[in-house]
């Protein structure tokens, strides 16, 4: 449609841009640094991640009046890659009734009642299988987790009393997984694998999630302050708690963690507007003030969005 040039109209146009993790990818790998910038990097985005034409610019000649500032945090099940891995060795094999497993003399699986003489397992798993087995182990009545002794991807038995035949044969892998034998993993041990991963471990709130004791969400807005900058003029800078995002599911049972009740009037609304003129610069940086938790949330894996609404009006030529 044709411009109609010296005749403006107003209209709210509220202005967003996102930062966004893909699946199986962490925090660290989109943004190393301890500021996030948000409107600066728009370029091969969707529109569901940004509505910006230029980085840090209005289009055309337009100018925008800021009225509200809010901060969304999408809160989405992490995917967890099936590389690095992490492995341990030394641990049990046991069957329901607590024995352990050897080979007698004639090289035939037999149960033993202590762990003197045992065969023990080697295994090594992926971030995402530690995932579910950290799941599983918090989930059990005795806090441990079980893994086929005959899996041949994630366990290696070894007969450690047998000279030159550590290694247990896969028949008679096979053979323990039939007699009810499975390898137990302690919670303590899971946590030691996963602490193995080192940057690509996840967070304790992706490994746990709405236990109550706090999640992504939590960890973003009480950790993180958010700055609104024009030109090079600082606006506003207040902890990211400050900028609820009045958007989003919310429920009033069970446990969850919401940044705000889902209406646009439960946010932060500018005392005055705030003019953006003609081509002038502006950005949104969330910054991360302490390194340790730097180094915790930079281990955030995806899906997961993280959005910076600034809501007005914007004033253009009639189109």
């Amino acid at each position: 449609m044709a411009v109609v040039r010296g005749v403006q109209e107003q209209l709210q146009f509220p202005t967003y841009d996102a930062l966004s993790v893909k699946p199986q990818q962490q925090l660290r790998d989109v943004e190393p640094s301890s500021t996030l910038k948000f409107f600066v990097n728009v370029q091969g985005k969707t529109k569901l991640e940004t509505n910006m034409q230029s980085a840090s610019l209005l289009p055309h000649y337009n100018t925008f009046e800021a009225r509200a500032m809010r901060v969304v945090i999408s809160d989405l099940p992490p995917e967890f890659p099936d590389d690095p891995t992490a492995s341990g060795e030394h641990f049990d094999v046991v069957d329901d009734c607590g024995r352990f497993f050897t080979l007698d003399d004639k090289g035939d699986v037999t149960t033993i009642p202590t762990r003197t003489g045992a065969i023990t397992a080697r295994v090594e798993l992926s971030v995402g299988r530690l995932a579910e087995l950290f799941h599983e182990a918090t989930e059990s009545e005795d806090g441990t987790a079980e893994l086929d002794p005959s899996d041949k991807e994630e366990v290696t038995l070894f007969q450690l009393h047998t000279p030159g035949k550590d290694k247990v044969p896969h028949p008679k892998a096979q053979e323990i997984a039939d007699k009810n034998g499975s390898v137990k993993l302690s919670l303590e041990d899971i946590e030691g694998l996963i602490a193995k991963l080192g940057k690509s471990a996840p967070p304790i709130e992706q490994l746990n999630p709405n236990n109550g004791s706090g999640t992504i969400i939590g960890k973003l807005i009480y950790n993180t302050v958010t700055s609104f900058i024009v030109g090079e003029k600082t606006m506003i800078s207040m902890p990211t708690w400050f900028f609820p995002a009045g958007a989003g599911p919310y429920s009033q049972t069970g446990i969850f963690t919401t940044h705000g009740e889902p209406s646009p009037l439960a946010t932060f609304r500018f005392a005055e507007p705030v003019y953006i003129d003609r081509q002038q610069n502006f950005r949104v940086e969330i910054e991360i003030p302490d390194s340790d938790t730097l180094k915790e949330i930079q281990k955030l894996y995806g899906p997961f969005k993280l959005w910076v609404v600034l809501d007005g009006y914007l004033t253009r030529d009639v189109q």
